[in-house]
């Protein structure tokens, strides 16, 4: 797809479906990997070997992302390469049809990153992203949230960052984007959609579109692409 760099929301998990792929840094270090685990905000593009692949994102304030970052077997720190279900990984999104129903997407989700962790993130926190995924609240602040959780707006924002490893802004921003995801099952008109989900403008949703993604909505959509759900917002899993 001819991905720009870029910085996700939230982590991801690429997997290479025919072939591996390459993780290129903003740094310049090079690395070749069938899957790789990319942390929120890490500047990065993927160059894919093969002619499909899959990308997983996983919700930071579920406990799915610390279980697949434990199932990794080269930490590179903000990146983790190597999943130990590997393999299956591969075999299963290669048999997987486009737009899966999430009965067939939930086993393979599973393999990822089984939600299956004890010590869930602090519950002031699950709350607060609870509230952020819910479609009658597309603007909901962040003093509005630490009022309702009980802390101090700096304080709040501290315990966010350190339970999920991304900011306010950038989840906030996920889940306007997953927003839109959802609401164009139904409407077909994508610049509504982004407005109506909280974003100031089309162009506003474009340009963070870009930032998270690497290309614009527009060239995403003009190729044979498919998202599918197996845990939608506020238990939000998007592959």
């Amino acid at each position: 797809m001819n991905l720009g760099f870029h910085a996700g929301a939230v982590s991801c998990l690429a997997v290479g479906v025919d072939a591996g792929f390459t993780l290129e840094l903003e740094d310049g270090a090079r690395l070749k990997a069938r899957t790789a685990l990319v942390g929120a905000r890490v500047r990065h593009r993927i160059v894919a070997d093969g002619a499909r692949m899959a990308f997983c994102y996983l919700d930071p304030a579920s406990t799915r992302e610390r279980a697949c970052h434990s199932l990794m077997a080269e930490d590179h720190g903000e990146v983790a390469l190597g999943h130990c279900h590997e393999a299956e990984l591969t075999a299963v999104a290669a048999g997987l049809a486009p737009g899966a129903p999430p009965a067939d997407l939930r086993p393979w989700l599973d393999l990822a990153g089984p939600d299956r962790l004890s010590g869930r993130r602090d519950p002031r926190i699950r709350r607060a992203a609870d509230r952020l995924a819910d479609p009658a609240e597309p603007h909901l602040s962040a003093a509005e949230l630490a009022a309702d959780v009980g802390l101090s707006v700096s304080a709040f924002l501290r315990l966010f960052r350190a339970q999920t490893g991304t900011t306010f802004r950038r989840y906030r921003l996920w889940a306007r984007m997953l927003r839109v995801a959802v609401l164009l099952e139904t409407w077909p008109d994508l610049s509504t959609a982004a407005v109506e989900a909280g974003f100031a403008s089309p162009s506003h949703f474009s340009s963070t579109f870009h930032g998270m993604f690497g290309l614009r909505p527009s060239a995403l959509f003009s190729q044979r692409v498919a998202v599918s759900w197996a845990e939608k917002p506020g238990q939000v899993t998007a592959q």
